[in-house]
């Protein structure tokens, strides 16, 4: 499991719109970095930071050999992602579940309320000296 500080890297990098950008362009496909760097009004070198930054967080990965090489996505970091907003996720809908069984049980003896009011409303109605 990812810890915290990973975790925190992750969030961090991905926190930039930039780096989001890079990397939902990398979902389509590995690219170099001349070419990942094509529509930003950046130089090489502050695409290269970027890189940088996601890779240390686990997001992107270079494979070694000489230039140019593919940058790729790292399936692990966002598996590990996956899992944590997967766990809160399915806290969250619990307490909504269970916020909609409270609703539910409210509205129904609100509704049986009203009703018990009805009756006895018709009741007193009846034996009122002005009722026809």
């Amino acid at each position: 499991m990812m810890s915290t500080d990973g975790l925190s890297r992750v969030f961090a990098a991905l926190a930039d719109p930039t780096r989001r950008d890079m990397v939902a362009r990398l979902a389509e496909g590995d690219a170099t970095v001349s070419r990942l760097a094509e529509p930003y009004r950046m130089s090489l070198q502050a695409v290269y930071k970027h890189l940088r930054v996601l890779e240390e967080a686990g997001l992107v990965g270079r494979p070694p050999g000489p230039q140019p090489r593919a940058v790729r996505l790292e399936t692990r970091a966002f598996d590990l992602l996956d899992t944590w907003l997967e766990r809160h996720r399915r806290r969250t809908e619990q307490r909504y579940r269970r916020l909609d069984t409270v609703l539910a049980e409210m509205r129904r003896d609100e509704h049986e309320q009203h009703q018990r009011d009805g009756d006895r409303g018709g009741s007193q109605a009846a034996d009122h000296p002005d009722h026809p």
